[in-house]
């Protein structure tokens, strides 16, 4: 299986002051660190955000969120057309904003996609739709999902069909997201510095 990866990064980040992606953890921005993340699962990534400006200068192949989408199902959006014009069977999403995502990430979501059109990840009961592998072929149902009104990334995988794989959340959530000031101090000290 053919597998892109799409670092989500085009949030505005109002709880954290704005520009998360590029708010430094432990001497690397948050985007550094999910550029890293991507590369363990695929060496074609690429970063999507709302402009070429939240990358900060960086070489990254940049997506434009899909304008008439907000959210992250815009990023998806732009995500998928990626990757099938990279002729991929599938893209792995990673948000920006999660350090400690695990490295079996793509490995177990891709081995629970047999008979469904994305795998989503979950901890202690929680999902998280922002980590999911999601077959190109999605693509074709996203203008029958936009009719109905709804714009949420776990309602379009209800409508597609999804499998949930579940990691521990256990001495440490590997899906802690970094939403403000605080989550950044837990995080930097989680990471001993």
């Amino acid at each position: 299986m053919r597998i892109t990866v799409t670092v989500f990064a085009g949030g505005e980040g109002s709880r954290i002051g704005g520009n998360k992606p590029l708010r430094m953890l432990a001497g690397l921005t948050l985007l550094d660190r999910a550029a890293a993340q991507a590369l363990q699962w695929s060496n074609r990534f690429a970063v999507s955000v709302r402009s070429e400006a939240q990358l900060g200068g960086r070489g990254l192949v940049p997506i434009i969120d899909d304008p008439d989408v907000e959210g992250p199902l815009g990023g998806l959006i732009s995500a998928l057309r990626f990757a099938r014009a990279e002729q991929a069977d599938a893209v792995l999403t990673i948000p920006a904003d999660m350090p400690f995502l695990p490295p079996d990430l793509g490995e177990r979501l891709k081995a629970e996609l047999a008979g469904c059109e994305a795998a989503i990840a979950s901890s202690g009961g929680h999902l998280h739709p922002v980590c999911g592998l999601w077959r190109t072929s999605a693509l074709d149902q996203i203008a029958g999902y936009l009719e109905s009104g709804r714009r949420s990334l776990r309602g379009f995988a209800e409508t597609i069909g999804f499998r949930v794989v579940e990691w521990p959340d256990r001495p440490i959530d590997p899906f802690f997201n970094i939403n403000s000031a605080q989550d950044l101090a837990d995080a930097e000290r989680l990471l001993g510095g």
